[in-house]
């Protein structure tokens, strides 16, 4: 027994090597396959086949997509349940005809938008910029107070603040007057802080993909919503880049201010809204939310034409590369970005470019000082890319600028959470809004144009300029952009 026990044991490393060898081959093969990006499939390739067993174990657990199958099947049974009307749908003509022949080309922006989304673009929208927390949390604050049926509330950061505890208060006390009331945050961005607020005040409350304690149950760990949207009654509605804590409140004494947008919406296009809401509700908490408390007919209360863009990576991939991409081709006069995290993916950078040799007046704003330093690493080591061709680059000054906008002819506004980068264009939940209004448009052209009178225009000359050393290290936290 003995003998046969050590030839048992001299055959396992052969054992370990097979198995090593099987499972590399097969997950390496699944990575060619189905991963679209050849980037992402070299990548998981190396690392599966360099950590023998530990690489296909990682590309099991955070390599593959399963968060489409679940999110697809909950979306799909709550539309099936849903009832509701969308309001009117802005024609093609009505649309030309609004934006007048100056801004006509931006039409074209929308075609790829309605075969993208599945949504139409809808009208008679009133759409409201509301500047940092001074402007956003008192709207904010005073719609739920005004609520008499519902209030869908998420966000992606939702701090355990004098803020935080303000929204807990306003929510608990609609809820007391019979409110429907159902609160979402991201586990990453909010870390359970304030569930026991909610729990305790009676506020059905969900945490958006929380750790558990089985590794391979954590599949989703790096999917987060960054979503931010509040509706009451089904009739109005904000979102935009504003998480709820204190640092968004610059004139209160504090460390770590942010300047930011949020909007206020009015009219048929709050379903969108609504839409995203319930969607993320169905797949944290397994409830579908339809009926009258939170979809209601919506008359016209302004002149936007809007259409809500809700993007998630278990649907179409290339969702809001694409809008953007097809805003930017569109573009006759001028584009403006603004992002505090500016790393997009090269067809991105390719069509600025592009849009720069034509004789569009491109321009990028960035903080001068970013929250993560790392991040702002990874951001110096593309600016390059795009400085080379006659884009625009701005630095922003302090306080920290987490504003996420874009303007084309100023004549389209793409506002939400939406950032410039890998994270949101793949991996995050994301929610943005596409405004055909030129009278937003202006409102929001000189809202940027007034933070460019301020900023300090970086040239590509000053960007050659960094020491070898810096290089690197800038190089070297892009390749850790995704993750950020």
């Amino acid at each position: 027994m003995q003998i046969l026990a050590a030839r048992l044991w001299n055959f396992l490393p052969w054992v370990i090597a097979g198995v090593a060898v099987v499972l590399s081959a097969m997950t390496s093969a699944h990575a060619i396959l189905r991963k679209r990006d050849p980037r992402s499939a070299v990548s998981w390739t190396g690392i599966i086949w360099l950590v023998p067993i530990g690489g296909a174990l990682l590309y099991l657990t955070f390599g593959i997509n399963r968060i489409a199958r679940r999110a697809g099947k909950l979306r799909r049974r709550r539309r099936a349940l849903e009832a509701r009307s969308v309001g009117s749908i802005c024609a093609e003509e009505a649309l030309t005809t609004t934006l007048g022949p100056d801004h006509a080309h931006l039409v074209s922006i929308s075609r790829v938008a309605d075969r993208l989304t599945g949504r139409k673009l809808l009208e008679g929208n009133g759409v409201t910029m509301l500047v940092n927390g001074e402007e956003a949390y008192p709207a904010m604050l005073e719609a739920i107070r005004q609520a008499k049926r519902s209030v869908a509330l998420q966000s992606y950061i939702f701090a355990n603040d004098e803020v935080g505890l303000q929204f807990v208060d306003v929510v608990a006390d609609a809820r007391k007057r019979g409110c429907q009331v159902r609160v979402s945050a991201d586990y990453v961005g909010s870390h359970y802080s304030l569930s026991r607020a909610f729990e305790k005040a009676g506020v059905p409350f969900a945490i958006f993909l929380p750790p558990v304690l089985i590794p391979l149950k954590n599949r989703y760990m790096n999917l987060r919503n960054h979503r931010k949207i509040l509706v009451c009654d089904g009739q109005v509605g904000f979102t935009g880049g504003m998480n709820i804590r204190k640092s968004h409140l610059l004139k209160t004494p504090g460390q770590h201010h942010e300047q930011d947008t949020h909007f206020r919406l009015e009219g048929p296009v709050v379903s969108h809204l609504m839409d995203a809401f319930a969607d993320d509700w169905a797949f944290v908490a397994g409830e579908v939310l339809t009926g009258p408390d939170w979809y209601t007919p919506i008359e016209k209360r302004g002149e936007a034409n809007a259409r809500g863009v809700a993007f998630d990576p278990g649907e179409n991939l290339d969702l809001l590369r694409l809008v953007v991409g097809a805003a930017i081709s569109s573009a006759r006069q001028s584009i403006r970005i603004v992002s505090p995290y500016f790393i997009p993916e090269p067809p991105v950078i390719t069509a600025l470019n592009v849009a720069a040799l034509r004789g569009v007046t491109v321009d990028i704003l960035i903080p001068e000082k970013n929250d993560s330093q790392v991040m702002q690493w990874a951001i110096q080591a593309m600016l390059w890319q795009v400085l080379g061709n006659g884009c625009r680059v701005w630095m922003t000054k302090e306080p920290f600028d987490h504003t996420k906008l874009m303007v084309v002819d100023e004549g389209w506004v793409f506002l939400g959470s939406m950032n410039m980068d890998t994270r949101s264009m793949r991996l995050n939940f994301e929610f943005n809004v596409e405004s055909y209004d030129r009278e937003l448009a202006r409102i929001v052209t000189r809202h940027i144009e007034a933070k460019m009178q301020a900023a300090r225009r970086i040239t590509l000359k000053q960007v050659d300029a960094r020491p070898l050393g810096i290089k690197l290290r800038d190089g070297v936290a892009r390749l850790f952009s995704p993750y950020l």
